[in-house]
């Protein structure tokens, strides 16, 4: 049979079209195994881990130290390949230190970490031997220190002024008076950090006011709770797992508020006594375990990465077994 110029035509156009529909209909039917390819989110928002030991504690022995440099480089690094996507840096916000800040903070970038800024003001507990300040002081100081270095600063950071701020006060949280004065410097410095990054035009969190469980407890009611963002920080050290998820389920039903832990870890060898590196594994598996089913939990800062009797690396930053731990629940 002879088909016409114009039949052929006809039958490779209706050929052309029925394949083009069937490759639509087979890539619709392919849709749904792509969307569920996406990659993973993160366990918690923030996934930290501390550097204090390094990072504040040796502050004034890294100044124009190489091998200090060095370390720091390292030990970002493998940071950053736990899966963590913040690194705490508690370097002091005083002139003195600001290149130290500044050595860990570009560190932070080049590794792609966002920063939680946890230093204070050296005065305000005596840190090397600084004179102590007020809250006023401290309110000024930090607005400038803001204005002075928004460099230092990329959105999604977040900036803490005054970690475990009660200390510096030494604060009584049976004391109504003082309590209730506590509440208002941290609201009128939370107020003001908010403005300023503003002004700088910087996406930078604030509010995460880290403080012990008990000060917690007396502190963040709810009306609290919410001037401060609605988030309550505590940094908490308990002999078990369990008490661990069982203090972040009763601090977020009594503030109404999300909950991050700001601090833990372990061994603190008088509360859980000595621990092998296998003991430090188990528990820090059945702890993240435990808060991982908790909805009001949204971040993890495990302290700290090295240099104290709860650290994750050995002094030559060989990884301890806890590292894979922490690996596994980060990414």
């Amino acid at each position: 049979m002879k088909f016409s110029k114009d039949e052929i035509l006809f039958l490779i156009a209706t050929f052309l079209f029925g394949l083009g529909l069937m490759l639509i209909i087979l890539n619709g039917i392919n849709l749904p195994m792509k969307i569920t390819h996406t990659l993973p989110q993160k366990r918690w928002q923030i996934q930290s881990i501390d550097t204090m030991k390094y990072s504040r504690d040796m502050a004034r022995q890294g100044l124009n130290n190489p091998s200090y440099t060095a370390q720091v480089q390292k030990q970002v690094a493998l940071i950053a390949a736990t899966g963590a996507n913040y690194i705490a840096i508690d370097t002091p916000y005083d002139g003195e230190f600001l290149p130290i800040l500044k050595l860990w903070v570009n560190a932070a970038r080049q590794n792609g970490l966002h920063v939680w800024f946890r230093g204070n003001w050296s005065g305000w507990e005596g840190w090397f031997n600084y004179s102590s300040m007020t809250e006023t002081q401290h309110i000024t100081k930090t607005k400038q220190f803001i204005l002075n270095n928004k460099e230092l600063f990329h959105d999604g950071d977040i900036f803490t002024a005054c970690p475990e701020c009660e200390n510096g006060l030494k604060l009584d949280p049976g004391n109504p008076q003082q309590v209730a004065s506590f509440r208002q410097f941290l609201i009128s410095e939370n107020t003001m950090e908010k403005q300023v990054f503003a002004t700088i035009g910087k996406n930078v969190s604030v509010g995460y006011v880290s403080m012990n469980a008990d000060v917690a407890r007396a502190v963040m009611d709810r009306p609290t709770t919410q001037q401060l963002g609605g988030v309550v920080v505590i940094d908490h050290y308990v002999q078990t797992p369990q008490e661990l998820a069982e203090g972040v389920a009763e601090i977020a039903q009594q503030s109404g508020g999300k909950v991050m832990l700001g601090e833990f870890g372990v061994p603190i060898p008088d509360i859980q006594g000595v621990m092998t590196d296998e003991q430090q594994k188990d528990w820090i598996e059945n702890a993240l375990q435990l808060l991982s089913v908790d909805k009001d939990l949204i971040g993890v800062n495990y302290w700290v990465n090295e240099g104290g009797s709860t650290a994750l690396w050995n002094s030559n930053n060989t990884p301890k077994p806890a590292v894979s731990v922490i690996k596994s629940f980060y990414q």
